[in-house]
């Protein structure tokens, strides 16, 4: 099988069947590209077919591949973890635009959020937890592989923080409503990741609550929120006693991140 047949026989998506070749066959997906004549192995062959299938029954290409990149960073994902998106990256540029010396990042999954923290502020403590322990193996291997210094703790919301304070909490928390009709599209994904009780604010309801007790004077809490919610998340903010930020929209325009910030003693 040649790789032009390969690929124009997969049934998917053109730039997915390319990734899918790629790594099926180890060669980079320029040369898949450039070297459409090149005969595919048959044991390459076997294992694009194979992942071919897999992504025609709806597995994310993250899974098949094992890996996603997300803030410049090539990290390992398995289903245990929610897989990184896009948009969570401005929680980050905004944790950054507050160069917090201390940072926890509440159910860190893969440890996306967390490692790319860490690896723009090396001097910075950054503390990852997480209530699954598989998600937490996964996050270790992240940390491994780019020799970034995080402490990873086990446990649900703050349990593993006891009695700890940070100059900032940021989290993605679970904020689908459940029954959603969206989730049907996500099946591979671990649903513990995603919803979040009848109104999608279950676990943002949490956050809000028990956040300001782990925040120093002046620190901030950001969290990522679902479409549409971001007046619900804001009145838990400010119901908890922090001063809340207008919130900031994704690229595509859409609010996707809400602030909130301990108000300082000085009162500035």
């Amino acid at each position: 099988m040649k790789v032009a047949e390969a690929l124009k026989t997969s049934g998917i998506d053109a730039r997915e069947a390319r990734l899918l070749l790629a790594a099926a066959t180890g060669f980079s997906e320029a040369s898949v590209l450039a070297f459409q004549e090149k005969t595919v192995p048959s044991e390459a062959k076997e294992r694009f077919l194979d992942f071919v299938e897999r992504r025609s029954r709806g597995e994310p290409v993250a899974y098949i591949l094992g890996r996603k990149e997300f803030y410049s960073l090539e990290l390992a994902v398995t289903p245990a973890v929610l897989i990184p998106r896009p948009e969570t990256e401005l929680l980050v540029d905004l944790v950054l635009a507050r160069q917090p010396a201390s940072v926890l990042d509440v159910g860190t999954g893969s440890g996306a959020i967390a490692l790319a923290l860490k690896r723009h502020l090396p001097g910075a403590r950054v503390v990852a937890s997480d209530a699954s322990a598989a998600a937490l193996q996964v996050a270790r291997r992240n940390a491994t592989r780019f020799n970034l210094d995080i402490e990873l703790r086990h446990g649900r919301w703050f349990e593993a923080v006891a009695g700890e304070r940070f100059e900032a909490i940021v989290s993605n928390p679970p904020y689908v409503e459940l029954g959603d009709p969206h989730l049907a599209q996500l099946p591979f994904e671990p649903r513990f990741a995603l919803e979040a009780g009848a109104d999608g604010l279950d676990a943002l309801r949490v956050l809000a609550r028990e956040a300001p007790a782990h925040l120093l004077p002046g620190g901030w809490l950001l969290v990522e929120h679902g479409m549409g919610q971001q007046d619900a998340v804001r009145a838990l903010l400010e119901g908890a006693g922090l001063e809340t930020a207008s919130g900031w929209p994704d690229l595509a325009g859409i609010p996707r991140v809400a602030g909130g910030r301990v108000k300082s003693p000085h009162g500035h």
